[in-house]
Order: structure tokens, then sequence, then C-alpha cells
């Protein structure tokens, strides 16, 4: 089911589903890509994520109800993208106590040792279904259950760089020295967000 909403005086929001799941999430990487052909450059900017895509036009060059109409025509015959028509990004960790402060107190939450911790999430193979937050955050999911727990009840005020951290049954690696409140589990090296890179994020949407 597809809704189209305004979203301030040069912005469109679509709404593409309502779970968080791969099946929605392939709707909106298609949309996404059907949009950006439809509106080409009376589009200044598409930000895709969970179920939804944030639709910027020029407003000097059209208004709502032309981008809204030409959306709903891209879309008419949307397909979803395929399951495997994205490109697999290998993130390195190094997983400890040390570097991930909250490892220990979520294995004993979840009745499990740290390396089980450990292998259940180096194991699952995730997908990114939005970025924000900050430039190169990206939220990847979906965290298997037995590793799933809810956001620390007090945000820290700075979190290390390349920290790899659980949010409910979401995980990232932080882009950059921030405040936070996911339950940090490791590290990471890869630099997630540089302007001066091309492309400037590892993975993408």
């Amino acid at each position: 089911m597809i809704k189209i909403h305004s979203a301030g005086e040069n912005a469109l929001m679509l709404y593409l589903g309502h779970a968080v799941d791969p099946g929605v999430s392939g709707r909106v990487q298609a949309a996404a890509s059907a949009i950006e052909v439809a509106l080409g450059n009376d589009l200044l900017d598409l930000v895709p994520s969970y179920t939804s895509v944030l639709i910027i036009y020029d407003a000097l060059r059209t208004d709502h109800l032309s981008v809204g109409a030409r959306v709903r025509a891209a879309l008419a015959d949307l397909a979803p993208a395929a399951p495997d028509s994205g490109r697999e990004v290998v993130l390195p960790v190094y997983y400890d106590v040390e570097a991930g402060t909250d490892l220990g107190a979520l294995a004993e939450s979840c009745e499990l040792s740290v390396d089980e911790v450990i292998d259940i999430h180096s194991s699952t193979a995730y997908r990114v279904y939005a970025i924000g937050f900050a430039p190169g955050f990206a939220y990847l999911g979906q965290v298997d259950e037995r590793i799933a727990r809810p956001r620390l009840a007090t945000p820290r005020l700075r979190v290390p760089k390349g920290s790899v951290a659980i949010a409910d049954r979401q995980t990232a690696v932080y882009p950059a020295t921030s405040p936070g409140g996911w339950n940090l589990i490791g590290r990471c090296p890869v630099e997630m967000f540089n302007p001066a890179s091309d492309p400037i994020m590892p993975v993408a949407v």
C-alpha cells in the first residue's frame, strides 16, 4: 500500500508499508530508484528509511501535485528489489569487553556466554535499512532475537568512533565519536563516513 503525505513546502513522504522486514525494504529501494529517474533534475534529495522515502524537490521547478502524480505513475508497477541485488560489505569487528563495554552485561542478561553472543552477532548477514542520526550511521538489521536488547536507560555522553553496538533488533557502527545509548559490544576499524572518499560510505540503503 502506497501513501504520500506532505512533509514540508518542498518535500513529500512516501510510505510503502508498516513492518520492518526485507520485503518492505526491497520496495523502498526499488521506489527510490524509480523516483530518481522519474523526477530527474527536479529532485534535490531522497532519504530512504525502514518503510518510507522522503522526497525533497526543487520548489522553483515543480510542486506537490506534479511530484505526487509523477511518483504515483513511477510506482504503478513497482516490483521489490531482488533480495540479492545489494552489494555485500564485510566489516571486521574486534569483540572484547574492553572495546565493547556492554558485551559482558549483554551476554549475562541474554543467559549466554560472551563467545556465544559474538558467534551469533558475527554469523548474521545484516541489511542496511536506513542511514541517519549522524552522517554514516547505518541502521543494520535484523539482530537475532537471542541477543536483542533495548537501548540503555541513560545514554552515554561519549561513544568512541568505530564502536559496534546493539539496540533492540538493530546493530550499527558509530561513524564518529558521539553521544549514544546503544549496547557496545566491540569495535570496527572501517571508516564509515569520509567526505573525501568515493563513495563517502562503504554501505548504502
